[in-house]
């Protein structure tokens, strides 16, 4: 059965199974409704259930005080401006979907919920307390959100959006999808399949990405290049202590970075597309739903990247294609020139042979003409120097220029005789 519009897929959706399953049901969890019980105007904490703890955190599991104690951070968001209110008036209040920063800072998270504020009567109708009753929606929310992305993104790489456009909005919507700060940094691999080269990484300085930029694989080179290495990934909690970051310490503190968990992309064979990174600001540990979050969109940029590399293949294959037809090309027209011209030199040649006939006939009565005998149609009037000869016996008087062009074009011809100084007219021609 397949999720409605609206719902969230589950294991029993044939589309969804194993890993991917699991990593679903991680990142979009299980809401648990929270319950609060407080008491008089200051809207002391009576009771609770563990739901709500766990929820503002259990650290704050205090009750007999004031909400205000337990949850300072509420004051400036109107949430116990909202409780007096229902405490004054006696009318309930409802919320949906309401967001609430939670904690102080470094430690606040967001979060939402759907809740209603219910006034507490006593046997006389005397408003005498709230009740708090809720249902966290962050996952929820959060999973709608990474859906959207999700969807968004595979329709870019449906329409054949730009791989670094593609790479870039991955990155931004991982960043802005992490409930706490993260900076995350995808880079491919080279062509020669030994080095890692910049993809895409938003947030980090320049400086950072053009350092990394080019990174060899290999065993202790960084987070990314052992994960490259080894096709697995490699979670390093604390840069500052771990020996993979020796020789890049310096720079990851210049850039303010702490933690980097990185996370080879595959291709379906197994060959090595790039990686996958997530940077932190402070020492951390990742917890599951980071984990499935890196895997679910790793798979998105295998998914983009094996479709750059397919249409790059395309492109260059058409390119080829396109050289050798304009290749073909060319040599056909130079094989037409060569034929027009030899059909033009098998003319003159014949032209040629005319003329040494009729000259050889003319001989006859005239031995020696004043005039050159091969100038075809048009005549010639230079002097007559130069006798020569074919294997026919036939034989005429020309000029330097065209007997030269006689024994360019005219198979077997020769100078037939020195006399009056012929072979010497050509040569000192």
């Amino acid at each position: 059965m397949t999720a409605a519009p609206g719902e969230l897929p589950t294991a029993a959706d044939p589309a969804v199974s194993g890993q991917a399953a699991e990593d679903l049901r991680t990142l979009f969890g299980h809401s648990i409704a929270v319950y609060a019980s407080l008491i008089g105007p200051q809207h002391v904490v009576e009771t609770a259930n563990p739901a709500f703890f766990a929820a503002i955190g259990e650290q704050r599991a205090h009750t007999g005080v004031p909400l205000v104690d337990v949850m300072p951070e509420l004051t400036n968001q109107g949430f116990i401006e909202l409780l007096d209110q229902v405490y004054r008036t006696g009318e309930s209040y409802t919320g949906r979907d309401v967001r609430v920063m939670l904690g102080v800072e470094p430690h606040a998270r967001e979060a939402y919920f759907d809740f209603t504020y219910e006034p507490r009567r006593d046997t006389d109708g005397t408003v005498i307390g709230i009740r708090v009753i809720g249902v966290e929606t962050t996952q929820v929310k959060h999973a709608q959100r990474l859906m959207a992305e999700h969807r968004a993104m595979l329709e870019q790489i449906a329409r054949q959006a730009p791989l670094t456009e593609v790479l870039d909005g991955m990155a931004r919507c991982i960043e802005n999808l992490a409930p706490q700060e993260m900076l995350v940094s995808v880079l491919l691999t080279d062509p020669d399949g030994q080095h890692l080269r910049h993809g895409a990484a938003p947030s980090l300085p320049d400086f950072y990405n053009q350092a990394i930029d080019g990174i060899a694989t290999g065993e202790g080179v960084g987070s990314c290049g052992t994960a490259a290495h080894r096709r697995e990934p490699v979670i390093v909690t604390d840069i500052a202590t771990d020996p993979f970051w020796v020789d890049f310490r310096e720079l990851a503190e210049r850039a303010g970075l702490a933690a980097c968990w990185s996370t080879p992309i595959l291709a379906r064979d197994g060959s090595l597309l790039g990686t996958f990174a997530m940077y932190h600001r402070t020492p951390r540990v990742p917890q599951d739903t980071d984990l499935a979050l890196a895997r679910v969109f790793t798979g998105t940029a295998a998914l983009a990247i094996e479709r750059h590399h397919i249409e790059q293949a395309k492109l260059e294959a058409e390119a080829q294609a396109k050289a050798a037809h304009d290749e073909l090309a060319k040599a056909i027209r130079a094989e037409r020139e060569l034929r027009a011209e030899a059909e033009q030199r098998a003319a003159a040649a014949a032209e040629l042979n005319a003329q040494m006939r009729a000259a050889a006939a003319a001989q006859a009565a005239a031995p020696h003409p004043e005039h050159c005998q091969l100038g075809g149609r048009q005549g010639c009037p230079e002097p007559a120097e130069i006798k020569i000869a074919d294997s026919w016996g036939d034989s005429a008087w020309g000029c330097p220029r065209h007997v030269e062009e006689a024994i360019l074009n005219v198979r077997a011809v020769f100078i037939a005789t020195e006399e009056l100084g012929g072979l010497a007219a050509y040569v000192n021609r």
